[in-house]
């Protein structure tokens, strides 16, 4: 039987009493926030041997279903990045909101909320203290701003946090949500966006002492290449997800016919291409 690696979870400390003890509404209004789905802390390693810190922007429904973030069409972008860069496993990923946004405008509201930053500055002062990081990369605006405010805090761990080379660039899905229906537009976008990782992952790759393997850079072209949308890793799923979860087939969705029942109603299915077991004759 082969061995299948999974995420053990929050049970070592600081991590463990992060979760016992996250902020609810008082800092994350339900009216800007889907609090119903809970909270949803990371993805990657908690186990001191992260190189790279990867700061993202919210949860969706993908990992609303998984309960890790970086699941979905942005996490295998994401995945793929790093793997350019030389990084397999070595990386931990945060979000700069604990909860899904919800509206528009809702995270720019909140991008410089002083209650927020408060319980992220304790998950980045405890990877910082736990972890040999040696880069930080912000996928996105808010990212960026949420470690930008992490570095002019008090925090504990902000004098080594100066130190580390932050690289920014542009949140992995900006093309497809600033093009709406426009494909042309969409293709244009992203042959820009990819660009800028580029210039990101050369930054990335100078920075990092200690990459998981040493591979040539194969610079992105105009789009995205299946090879560049690997699976998410079962490493750092829990245990027992399907391997299907690992996969971007938009297998989980937001469903309903007014605002508050696509707000209430994720739909997960398995997808088309999975073989299903034959029905018991």
């Amino acid at each position: 039987m082969a061995k299948i690696e999974f995420d053990p979870g929050y049970v070592s400390e600081p991590f463990a009493s992060l979760c016992a003890r996250y902020p609810g509404r008082t800092v994350y209004p339900p009216k800007d926030f889907r609090l119903e789905w809970g909270p949803i802390f990371h993805r990657g390693r908690l186990d001191g041997t992260s190189r790279v810190l990867v700061i993202g922007q919210d949860p969706a429904a993908h990992e609303a279903a998984v309960r890790r973030i970086l699941v979905g069409t942005a996490g295998h972008r994401v995945q793929g990045f790093l793997a350019k860069a030389g990084l397999d496993r070595s990386y931990t990923m945060l979000n700069a909101f604990l909860y899904s946004v919800y509206g528009r405008n809702a995270g720019s509201r909140y991008a410089k909320d002083e209650k927020v930053a408060a319980y992220r500055n304790q998950w980045l002062d405890a990877l910082l203290l736990t972890s040999p990081i040696e880069a930080v990369v912000a996928f996105g605006g808010l990212a960026a701003r949420a470690w930008k405010l992490y570095a002019k805090s008090g925090s504990a761990q902000v004098s080594r946090a100066k130190k580390l080379p932050f690289i920014h660039v542009p949140h992995p899905t900006y093309p497809d949500s600033a093009a709406g229906d426009d494909e042309a537009k969409e293709r244009a976008l992203t042959a820009e966006m990819l660009e800028k990782w580029n210039d990101g992952l050369r930054a990335l790759r100078s920075a990092l002492g200690h990459p998981d393997s040493l591979r040539a850079l194969r610079p992105y072209g105009q789009r995205f290449t299946p090879r560049e949308l690997p699976p998410i890793p079962a490493f750092d799923l829990p245990a027992g997800c399907p391997a299907w979860m690992q996969g971007e087939d938009g297998w989980a969705v937001r469903s309903g016919a007014t605002a508050g029942e696509k707000r209430r109603t994720l739909v997960v299915a398995v997808p088309s291409s999975v073989r299903l077991p034959p029905p018991e004759r």
